[in-house]
């Protein structure tokens, strides 16, 4: 891929170089093992690094085609495939979720604890596929400890990855929500039900369904839920903090299941890919649901996405068990985190800045006012550890000049 110069999409060049102080940084003090920056403006790729390596043991250096676990982004990508089936007029974003997925119709509702155990109420309204899409639906992770249904998430391994996205939805339907729809905002495997959503309208397995209606058209060829064998070489290491100091590579089943087939395709933080695979996607995002020759979505619709929904008292919202400054001044859409007060947000950028992050502290953003889209790609968790989102988008937004 040929990249422009900065200069001619209106950044300084010499400016720019802090992007890659910034991430070079981190490899040279042992805080990361490699990371790509990846920055295009007005359609045009000015910005593309790779950094470090991919893997401390082999020393193999991090290429542009290095394949990262995306976790989280993967959801942008799901909510691309539900409103795609919105479009079609499949269903409505009000329609209960229960009208698709049985299993959800008729979950209690967690309501404090009592003398003889959890107080369980009846739903005041049904989860809707609007809930899903903005993690308003009383569905939770098990990542917190304030309330005993999350104890039971854990113990119910909802996303094995063995399993089946049918299987998931029938042990989310022995648990009951933790609030009732629409009336907190929690992180949740909403979007998990959303891919088993696509797969029950579509009538066809999810992953194929982002292959055939998403990932091909957009060129996306490195993008799936497991790499295959003759790309396994190409697949950075995930790492974390050593207890001795310096960082050492993880082994769990988060971070294996990408490496072998496997049947559970996780909309909600299941996909690996690359940075250009991803910039293609949000390129299509940026240009109003086009790239090239494929539509997939019409521009109302991704304006719709990336507007807020979420009424004054969602907000503010948290992602994991405290505020951060990812989310002040921020609002959430159909997939995304919104920014709505810049100067409340603290970050240098604009209004109307969508985005979302993985679990491996991937990002990416995407700024219709600069028509600007960032990439960030790393393997490192947990993603809170490091202030890398922060620090990338001033490094880059300071590089911006006209």
């Amino acid at each position: 891929m040929t990249t422009a110069s900065p200069e001619s999409v209106g950044f300084s060049s010499q400016r720019l170089t802090r992007v890659n102080d910034f991430a070079q940084s981190y490899i040279d003090e042992g805080k990361l093992a490699g990371a790509i920056t990846m920055l295009a403006r007005r359609n045009e790729t000015f910005h593309f690094q790779p950094y470090g390596v991919l893997d401390l043991e082999s020393g193999a250096p991090v290429q542009r085609d290095t394949l990262f676990r995306i976790y989280s982004m993967s959801k942008p990508i799901t909510s691309a495939a539900v409103m795609m089936l919105y479009e079609e007029g499949r269903f409505s974003l009000d329609d209960p979720v229960g009208n698709f997925i049985p299993e959800l119709a008729h979950l209690k509702v967690y309501d404090g604890m009592s003398e003889t155990g959890m107080r369980l109420v009846d739903q005041r309204q049904p989860i809707t596929i609007r809930h899903l899409l903005t993690h308003t639906s009383g569905l939770s992770y098990g990542f917190h400890q304030d309330s005993p249904v999350e104890e039971m998430y854990r113990e119910a391994n909802i996303t094995d990855p063995d399993s089946t996205l049918q299987e998931m939805a029938e042990k989310l339907g022995k648990l009951p929500l933790i609030s009732q729809p629409g009336a907190k905002w929690r992180y949740s495997n909403a979007t998990d039900v959303l891919g088993y959503l696509v797969e029950v309208v579509a009538g066809k397995p999810f992953d194929k369904f982002l292959e055939q209606r998403i990932f091909s058209p957009l060129g996306m060829r490195n993008t799936s839920f497991y790499v295959p064998e003759e790309k396994l070489d190409r697949l950075s290491t995930v790492y974390g903090a050593s207890v001795n100091g310096g960082i050492a590579p993880l082994d769990n089943p988060m971070v294996n299941r990408q490496t072998r087939p496997h049947t559970l395709f996780s909309g909600g933080g299941g996909l690996v890919s690359s940075a250009s695979d991803y910039m293609s996607f949000c390129q299509m995002l940026l240009n109003g649901g086009i790239l090239g020759d494929a539509r997939l979505l019409a521009p109302k619709t991704v304006e719709m996405m990336r507007s807020n929904h979420l009424t004054d008292d969602l907000k503010p919202f948290a992602v994991g068990q405290s505020m951060s400054s990812d989310t002040k001044g921020c609002g959430f859409g159909l997939g995304f985190r919104v920014v709505m007060d810049i100067a409340q947000h603290g970050i240098i950028g604009s209004n109307g800045i969508y985005s979302w992050g993985g679990a491996a502290s991937t990002v990416f953003w995407i700024d219709p006012a600069e028509e600007l889209i960032a990439i960030l790609l790393t393997q490192f968790m947990p993603s809170s550890h490091y202030p890398l989102r922060r620090q990338f988008q001033i490094a880059t937004y300071q590089a911006l000049i006209e």
